[in-house]
């Protein structure tokens, strides 16, 4: 019998990863959003039910896939049934896939309800986009129980293109901060040189060429210095999240006693773009920060 899958989160990577999941032959049976017009029409394409409960998700589901956008939000699905709605209503024997990137403490605590509760999670954090979610070929940080990780395994090979599993709860989570961490390093980086190129009259196009083949180069030179260039920020990956994956980072620095100033400045360059209205751009958004005469700082500046 087919595994029957669950999702709560169904914004742009959690409904392409469960039109994949159909489209390979896994029974979607279950969608919750906070949204629930989202969880409705994504239900009507994939014939799953849209729930209007946490607990109705895990009773249709041997497998819960769950995209949400920060700590609170997951707190919040998990916490104790007693306590309200959970998914840990009637989760003996089911398994918790969490692909939202959160901090390494909350999977660690989420681990620890699931099997108060009989179930198992595994985290699965994604180094992708949209298109990636939608083709099946994401890049997966997995943590948790290594057997979780075996069981669940052929689920995660359709979604993805790789995979590597990294260790125990919480692992896999500060390996996909730190892939984030540098990404907007580089992400601003590339933003203050193409701005400074445009400050210069320089051609752009030929900037970001000579860009590829040098020590400039990086992925996001890649996927957003055109879209830089002509200021499309159509949204993969907004601004705002990338606020809270650099702040995720940062507290972890914290933690260690370690100063990182580039990842402090990156922060604090996202947080204004979220301050002033600019959150839900792509990141690629960070350059009308930086190029002469795009965006005039908001009262809230500094």
């Amino acid at each position: 019998m087919a595994v029957k899958i669950g999702f709560v989160g169904v914004g742009r990577m959690g409904a392409n990863m469960a039109r994949r999941l159909k489209e390979v032959g896994y029974p979607v049976t279950a969608l919750y959003d906070v949204r629930p017009a989202s969880a409705e029409a994504l239900a009507r394409e994939v014939g799953a039910e849209a729930c209007v409960s946490l607990a109705r998700v895990t009773a249709l589901s041997d497998v819960v896939i769950t995209v949400v956008t920060d700590d609170a939000a997951m707190r919040r699905i998990y916490q104790p049934a007693k306590k309200g709605d959970s998914l840990l209503e009637g989760a003996k024997g089911r398994v918790f896939i969490n692909c939202a990137t959160i901090s390494p403490d909350m999977h660690v605590e989420v681990e620890k309800h699931c099997k108060k509760a009989g179930a198992a999670s595994l985290e699965a954090c994604m180094a992708s986009s949209i298109t990636q979610a939608r083709q099946g070929t994401l890049y997966l940080m997995c943590g948790g129980s290594q057997a979780t990780y075996e069981q669940v395994k052929p689920i995660l090979e359709k979604l993805s293109a790789s995979m590597r599993y990294i260790g125990k709860a919480g692992q896999a989570a500060v390996v996909k901060a730190l892939v984030n961490m540098v990404m907007n390093i580089n992400t601003a980086g590339l933003a203050e040189g193409l701005g400074l190129g445009a400050a210069f009259k320089l051609d752009l196009a030929m900037l970001r060429e000579v860009f590829s083949q040098t020590g400039a180069n990086s992925r996001v030179l890649q996927t957003d210095g055109e879209d830089m260039q002509n200021r499309d920020h159509s949204c993969f990956f907004s601004a705002s999240h990338a606020a809270k994956d650099s702040g995720i980072a940062l507290a972890l620095a914290k933690k260690q006693g370690l100063d990182l100033p580039l990842a402090g400045a990156t922060f604090k360059q996202y947080t204004r773009m979220a301050r002033e209205g600019l959150g839900e751009l792509d990141k690629s958004g960070i350059a009308e920060l930086t190029f002469k005469g795009r965006h005039k700082r908001g009262k809230g500046g500094k």
